[in-house]
């Protein structure tokens, strides 16, 4: 089905350009939540002969430059050191090449470095302080990723006995103290700190979607975790399938929340994967958290979701303080970029 839209697309391009320059909804930049400014600036780039690739790397570079939210870039986010790290990941739907950084340290520019990681090696992922090392190699400068705010929210954690953190099974009681901790001598399966949800979701990735006039894809994502995570956690955001992912045969992706939940189900993939066999993307959408809330009912997320000719479509598991999801559309058919909600299922 997917394969036919495209030739459908390609043929109407061939036979009359003019008509389908003023109806096709395509180009198309999509993405998670109200981050307009980075919208704006994937759709400069394809405006100016940029490609899918360029334009997602500038689009969830404002972000980081802007701290969208305090969940993307430096000065959000510490760990439970205190440490603000990134996670940044970069799709080719033409090549089906990637590339991206997770827990990266020390560099403000982490989509940046994930495009360096597809461009100049023939890796998908690198981590850690080797990641920052590598940045350092592409010319990205080495500078303190925290900032005053983020300082600030790791002094509260640590007055507040390290509440929330996502320890289970240790000693001492992480629902009650500070660590460092250690696992029991016999462990009890019961009395996890962790939840699905809370009362601080904080998980606002951005992650982008976007769709060339000629039908190539590319998506994207960055986001500093989330708040007091445990040293060396690396969420969804960098892994392809889960995070975002695009192919050009049938559509892209991309996903935001809990990443520990969303990863284990590949949710962009998935999404894909029900486009190319002829669902719209709402539906894709839509049957992603549906598989995901099976397991996990009170998990905080959603998705995005667009084919190849130009449509779209957003889910998002349905919470008391989670109901309706923001997320931004620039396509052809409109003068500038417009902000959609829709109801979480």
């Amino acid at each position: 089905m997917a394969r036919m839209s495209q030739l459908v697309l390609f043929i109407q391009l061939l036979l009359s350009p003019d008509l389908v320059r003023s109806f096709s909804p395509l180009p198309l930049v999509l993405n998670t939540w109200a981050f307009k400014n980075a919208t704006e600036a994937a759709w400069r780039t394809l405006a100016s002969g940029g490609s899918p690739l360029e334009a997602v790397e500038m689009g969830c570079a404002v972000c980081e430059r802007e701290q969208c939210d305090g969940t993307v870039g430096f000065g959000g986010s510490p760990d439970e050191t205190g440490e603000t790290t990134l996670d940044a990941m970069i799709m080719d739907g033409t090549t089906m090449n990637v590339g991206a950084v997770g827990d990266l340290r020390r560099i403000k520019n982490a989509i940046g470095v994930a495009r360096k990681v597809l461009e100049h090696t023939t890796h998908t992922l690198l981590a850690g302080e080797s990641a920052t090392k590598f940045a350092e190699s592409m010319g990205f400068v080495n500078e303190d990723l925290s900032t005053n705010t983020s300082r600030a929210l790791h002094a509260d954690w640590l007055a507040r006995s390290c509440q929330p953190n996502y320890w289970r099974n240790v000693i001492p009681d992480a629902s009650k103290f500070c660590g460092p901790y250690k696992p029991p001598s016999i462990l009890k399966q019961d009395g996890s700190t962790y939840k699905e949800t809370g009362d601080n979701y904080g998980h606002d990735t951005i992650g982008m979607v976007v769709i060339h006039k000629m039908g190539h894809t590319a998506a994207g994502t960055s986001t500093n975790g989330i708040k007091f995570k445990i040293p060396g956690r690396i969420g969804d955001s960098p892994i392809p399938g889960a995070g975002a992912y695009a192919d050009d045969t049938a559509g892209a992706a991309a996903a935001t929340g809990d990443g520990d939940i969303l990863m284990r189900f590949l949710p962009s993939y998935q999404a894909v994967e029900y486009m190319r066999t002829g669902e719209n993307p709402t539906i894709a959408c839509q049957k992603v958290i549906s598989r995901i809330h099976k397991y996990f009912p009170k998990f905080f997320g959603a998705v995005i979701c667009a084919n190849v000719t130009g449509s779209y479509g957003a889910a998002c598991n349905k919470l008391p303080t989670f109901t309706q999801f923001s997320f931004m559309v620039y396509n052809s058919q409109n003068d500038q970029p417009t902000e959609e909600k829709v109801d979480c299922i």
